[in-house]
Protein backbone atom coordinates (compact mmCIF):
# COMPACT_ATOMS: atom_id res chain seq x y z
CA UNK A 1 0.00 0.00 0.00
CA UNK A 2 1.51 2.97 -0.98
CA UNK A 3 2.05 5.89 1.51
CA UNK A 4 -0.64 8.41 0.26
CA UNK A 5 -3.39 6.00 0.33
CA UNK A 6 -4.99 7.59 3.23
CA UNK A 7 -7.50 10.82 1.69
CA UNK A 8 -7.42 12.74 4.73
CA UNK A 9 -4.18 14.35 5.82
CA UNK A 10 -3.05 14.67 9.79
CA UNK A 11 -4.02 18.44 9.76
CA UNK A 12 -7.48 17.61 8.43
CA UNK A 13 -7.97 15.50 11.77
CA UNK A 14 -6.86 18.36 14.11
CA UNK A 15 -10.15 19.39 14.79
CA UNK A 16 -11.74 16.24 15.30
CA UNK A 17 -9.02 15.78 17.24
CA UNK A 18 -8.23 18.64 20.08
CA UNK A 19 -12.90 17.73 20.58
CA UNK A 20 -11.35 14.52 21.87
CA UNK A 21 -8.45 15.57 23.57
CA UNK A 22 -10.86 18.22 25.76
CA UNK A 23 -13.24 15.92 25.98
CA UNK A 24 -10.55 13.26 27.85
CA UNK A 25 -9.23 16.17 29.80
CA UNK A 26 -12.83 16.00 31.44
CA UNK A 27 -12.56 12.11 32.01
CA UNK A 28 -14.12 10.26 28.62
CA UNK A 29 -12.00 7.91 28.37
CA UNK A 30 -13.27 6.92 25.30
CA UNK A 31 -12.16 9.97 24.17
CA UNK A 32 -8.72 9.81 25.21
CA UNK A 33 -8.55 6.64 23.08
CA UNK A 34 -9.65 8.36 19.41
CA UNK A 35 -6.77 11.07 20.51
CA UNK A 36 -4.72 7.96 20.97
CA UNK A 37 -5.88 6.49 17.90
CA UNK A 38 -5.39 9.51 15.95
CA UNK A 39 -1.87 10.53 17.45
CA UNK A 40 -0.22 7.18 17.71
CA UNK A 41 0.66 6.22 13.79
CA UNK A 42 2.39 9.57 13.40
CA UNK A 43 3.99 9.32 16.86
CA UNK A 44 5.52 5.75 16.31
CA UNK A 45 6.75 6.65 12.71
CA UNK A 46 8.41 9.90 13.76
CA UNK A 47 10.27 7.69 16.65
CA UNK A 48 10.94 4.88 14.38
CA UNK A 49 13.27 7.33 12.96
CA UNK A 50 14.58 8.33 15.88
CA UNK A 51 15.25 4.44 17.98
CA UNK A 52 14.42 1.95 14.93
CA UNK A 53 12.65 -0.84 16.13
CA UNK A 54 12.51 0.10 20.12
CA UNK A 55 9.81 2.76 18.73
CA UNK A 56 6.52 0.77 19.98
CA UNK A 57 8.07 0.30 23.29
CA UNK A 58 9.69 4.32 24.09
CA UNK A 59 6.13 5.18 22.96
CA UNK A 60 4.34 3.31 25.15
CA UNK A 61 6.61 5.12 27.67
CA UNK A 62 5.55 8.21 25.96
CA UNK A 63 1.35 7.55 26.50
CA UNK A 64 2.00 6.93 30.00
CA UNK A 65 3.32 10.44 30.56
CA UNK A 66 0.90 12.16 27.91
CA UNK A 67 -2.05 10.19 30.20
CA UNK A 68 -0.61 11.70 33.10
CA UNK A 69 0.43 15.10 32.45
CA UNK A 70 -2.67 15.41 30.11
CA UNK A 71 -4.73 18.08 32.60
CA UNK A 72 -1.94 20.45 31.95
CA UNK A 73 -1.52 20.41 28.06
CA UNK A 74 -3.56 23.64 26.56
CA UNK A 75 -4.20 24.52 22.77
CA UNK A 76 -5.84 22.75 19.76
CA UNK A 77 -5.14 19.85 17.46
CA UNK A 78 -1.96 20.98 16.31
CA UNK A 79 -1.08 21.89 19.51
CA UNK A 80 -1.78 18.68 20.86
CA UNK A 81 0.65 16.76 18.02
CA UNK A 82 3.35 19.30 18.80
CA UNK A 83 3.07 18.72 22.67
CA UNK A 84 3.24 14.88 22.01
CA UNK A 85 6.00 14.94 19.68
CA UNK A 86 8.09 16.57 22.64
CA UNK A 87 7.32 14.16 25.00
CA UNK A 88 8.28 11.52 22.76
CA UNK A 89 11.10 13.15 21.70
CA UNK A 90 12.53 13.34 25.42
CA UNK A 91 11.81 9.66 25.69
CA UNK A 92 13.77 8.90 22.57
CA UNK A 93 16.86 10.77 23.86
CA UNK A 94 16.65 9.06 27.18
CA UNK A 95 16.23 6.02 25.24
CA UNK A 96 18.94 6.52 23.02
CA UNK A 97 21.44 7.88 26.01
CA UNK A 98 20.73 4.30 27.49
CA UNK A 99 21.80 2.61 24.42
CA UNK A 100 24.31 4.44 23.34
CA UNK A 101 27.05 3.04 20.73
CA UNK A 102 24.45 0.73 19.20
CA UNK A 103 25.03 0.70 15.59
CA UNK A 104 22.28 2.71 13.04
CA UNK A 105 21.07 0.15 10.78
CA UNK A 106 21.88 0.12 7.52
CA UNK A 107 19.38 -1.82 5.74
CA UNK A 108 17.98 1.05 4.06
CA UNK A 109 21.13 1.33 1.64
CA UNK A 110 20.36 -2.10 0.47
CA UNK A 111 16.19 -0.75 0.12
CA UNK A 112 17.30 2.23 -1.83
CA UNK A 113 18.67 0.72 -4.41
CA UNK A 114 15.63 -1.41 -5.08
CA UNK A 115 13.20 1.36 -5.02
CA UNK A 116 11.81 3.07 -8.64
CA UNK A 117 13.86 5.63 -10.29
CA UNK A 118 11.51 7.89 -12.56
CA UNK A 119 10.26 10.17 -10.56
CA UNK A 120 10.60 13.84 -10.07
CA UNK A 121 9.42 15.62 -7.31
CA UNK A 122 9.78 15.04 -3.38
CA UNK A 123 5.79 14.07 -3.40
CA UNK A 124 6.39 11.29 -6.20
CA UNK A 125 10.12 10.23 -4.20
CA UNK A 126 7.36 8.86 -1.01
CA UNK A 127 4.42 8.00 -3.35
CA UNK A 128 6.83 5.46 -4.84
CA UNK A 129 7.47 3.79 -1.94
CA UNK A 130 5.61 2.01 1.06
CA UNK A 131 5.44 3.70 4.36
CA UNK A 132 7.95 0.92 5.97
CA UNK A 133 10.50 1.99 3.03
CA UNK A 134 9.94 5.28 3.53
CA UNK A 135 10.84 5.34 7.07
CA UNK A 136 13.89 2.81 6.98
CA UNK A 137 15.44 5.94 4.24
CA UNK A 138 14.39 8.63 6.58
CA UNK A 139 16.32 6.53 9.22
CA UNK A 140 19.68 6.46 7.50
CA UNK A 141 19.70 10.21 7.12
CA UNK A 142 21.72 12.18 9.42
CA UNK A 143 19.91 12.32 13.09
CA UNK A 144 18.44 16.33 12.60
CA UNK A 145 17.41 15.87 9.11
CA UNK A 146 16.07 12.98 9.60
CA UNK A 147 13.73 14.42 12.75
CA UNK A 148 13.10 17.61 10.99
CA UNK A 149 11.63 15.33 7.78
CA UNK A 150 9.48 13.15 10.29
CA UNK A 151 8.39 15.69 12.43
CA UNK A 152 7.03 18.08 8.68
CA UNK A 153 6.09 14.80 7.06
CA UNK A 154 4.91 12.17 9.55
CA UNK A 155 3.51 13.81 12.32
CA UNK A 156 2.14 16.75 10.15
CA UNK A 157 4.15 20.01 12.07
CA UNK A 158 4.71 23.28 10.68
CA UNK A 159 8.17 24.65 10.88
CA UNK A 160 7.89 26.47 14.17
CA UNK A 161 5.90 23.48 16.19
CA UNK A 162 8.66 21.30 14.85
CA UNK A 163 11.20 23.99 15.73
CA UNK A 164 9.87 24.13 19.18
CA UNK A 165 9.98 20.09 19.67
CA UNK A 166 13.79 19.74 18.04
CA UNK A 167 14.30 23.14 20.05
CA UNK A 168 15.83 24.89 17.01
CA UNK A 169 15.05 28.21 15.28
CA UNK A 170 12.33 27.43 12.36
CA UNK A 171 15.17 27.92 9.56
CA UNK A 172 17.50 25.36 10.82
CA UNK A 173 14.84 23.20 10.90
CA UNK A 174 13.91 24.07 7.48
CA UNK A 175 16.75 23.72 6.08
CA UNK A 176 17.44 20.24 7.45
CA UNK A 177 14.33 18.81 6.49
CA UNK A 178 15.68 20.32 3.08
CA UNK A 179 19.02 18.61 2.96
CA UNK A 180 17.01 15.58 4.41
CA UNK A 181 14.71 15.03 1.22
CA UNK A 182 17.39 16.18 -1.34
CA UNK A 183 19.73 13.24 0.34
CA UNK A 184 16.50 11.02 0.05
CA UNK A 185 16.04 12.08 -3.70
CA UNK A 186 19.67 11.40 -4.41
CA UNK A 187 19.26 8.05 -3.04
CA UNK A 188 16.10 7.34 -5.12
CA UNK A 189 17.84 8.45 -8.63
CA UNK A 190 15.71 11.83 -8.60
CA UNK A 191 17.17 14.06 -10.84
CA UNK A 192 15.11 17.01 -9.83
CA UNK A 193 13.56 18.08 -7.10
CA UNK A 194 11.77 20.90 -5.55
CA UNK A 195 12.56 23.07 -2.04
CA UNK A 196 8.95 22.14 -0.89
CA UNK A 197 7.52 19.85 2.00
CA UNK A 198 5.90 16.92 0.68
CA UNK A 199 2.61 16.40 2.22
CA UNK A 200 2.31 14.08 5.18
CA UNK A 201 2.04 10.67 5.30
CA UNK A 202 -1.16 10.46 7.38
CA UNK A 203 -2.42 8.07 9.23
CA UNK A 204 -1.34 5.12 7.50
CA UNK A 205 1.58 4.30 9.05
Amino acid sequence: MGIHDEPRSVQACDGELAVAVARAQEGDESAFAVAYRMVQPGLVGYLRGLVGDDAEDVASDAWLEIARDLGRFSGDGAGFRGWTAAIARRRAMDHLRRQKGRPRSTACEQDAQNLPRQHSTHDEVLESISTEYALRLVHGLPRDQAEAVLLRVVVGLDEPAAARVMGKRPRAVRTAGCRGLKRLARRLGVADVTHEVPRTLGESI
